[in-house]
């Protein structure tokens, strides 16, 4: 963690560019759980070139706005999730099955046809390439095992917790390797939760812990209500949240500014830091340092600010860019307007 308080990060995503991916026809559709090569522009021979450049672009308005911890902006993935999960052994993506997304809609997503295993490490060149490329610290995500096991349609295994238990074996492998290629803390997302909670007290949880089992660096978990930009209706209040405390995870991401939390269920998670969401991304204006301010100053009375890193809401992977900017620039101003307060105070 960055010394200072109040640090600032992306919860993940970056909006990537039109000269880069689809957006329109990426806006129009649920998240991809298959690939979906047809989303980008350039001819595949130039792809991986095009994506480290836009990468690079990603780290610099992050730098430019001021931020403190750097993520890659997921500018490779054409979603959070199926870029790692269509990358295993067990999994037919050629003959996709069929699964209910958060939103209650049907979605092609990877068939489980065999025994989930990491053939390779798949996010380690991400983590070079951003390490290489900032000097500040640095942030990769990769989807988590529950997660994943409510995107994929179970044609091997005798239930979903025994899937939902080998794809976090191979997570669990994912972060090992991301660490030692230079990470300082590795998000595992795992936005479900939040959306089928029963399921996620019943083996999720256990799960995560699995994927996390013998790590030592610094560890995330997201859950959210969804992308803005898909699912519109916000609940008030989270349905799986202080079950985390029982987690292994050191950091618990979560979204504050769209749903108006309550912050007072931050108490229910005595150990972790809080990765406070303060954008929110269903609002294409962008909202001053004051309004950023004062979703800061909610959170206070609940947790001490030596637990706090400011963030987004979730992923701005949907947003214009130049709306992304904008709510980062004022993301750190009411982040330093807060810390002067504190530092005045103290």
């Amino acid at each position: 963690m960055p010394q200072k308080l109040l640090p600032t990060s992306l919860v993940g995503s970056y909006p990537q560019p039109d000269w880069l991916i689809d957006r329109r026809n990426l806006a129009g559709r649920f998240p991809p759980r298959v690939r979906a090569r047809e989303l980008w522009r350039p001819a595949p021979e130039w792809l991986e070139q095009a994506q480290d450049d836009a990468t690079i672009l990603a780290i610099r308005a992050q730098e430019r706005a001021g931020l403190d911890i750097i993520t890659d902006g997921e500018i490779r993935r054409e979603s959070y999730s199926n870029r790692f999960a269509t990358a295993l052994e067990g999994v037919d993506i050629d003959n996709p099955g069929t699964a209910l997304d958060r939103s209650g809609h049907p979605n092609p997503v990877p068939r489980v046809v065999g025994r989930i295993r990491r053939r390779h490490a798949v996010q380690t060149r991400d983590v070079a390439f951003l390490r290489a490329n900032t000097d500040l610290m640095i942030k990769i995500t990769v989807p988590g095992p529950f997660t994943m096991s409510q995107q994929a349609q179970n044609d091997f295994y005798r239930d979903e917790a025994e899937m939902a238990h080998d794809y976090a074996v191979a997570v669990n492998e994912e972060i090992r390797d991301l660490f030692a290629a230079g990470a300082d803390i590795v998000q595992v997302d795992e936005p479900y939760m939040q959306a089928r909670p029963q399921k996620a007290r019943d083996y999720g949880l256990a799960a995560l812990n699995r994927a996390l089992e013998g790590i030592a660096g610094q560890t995330a978990v997201h859950i959210c209500f969804g992308y803005a930009a898909i699912i519109h209706e916000r609940p008030t209040g989270y349905s799986f949240l202080p079950e985390l405390c029982a987690c292994r995870v050191k950091q618990v991401s979560i979204e504050t500014a769209q749903s108006n939390l309550d912050t007072s269920v931050l108490t229910k998670l005595p150990d972790q830091t809080i990765i406070l969401g303060v954008l929110d991304l269903s609002d294409m204006t962008v909202e001053t340092p004051a309004t950023v301010a004062a979703r800061i100053r909610r959170a206070l009375p609940h947790v001490p600010p030596e637990r706090l890193v400011i963030a987004p809401d979730r992923g701005m992977k949907y947003l214009p860019r130049k709306v992304a900017d904008g709510k980062l620039r004022a993301m750190v101003e009411g982040a330093a307007i807060v810390r002067r307060e504190l530092a005045g105070s103290a």
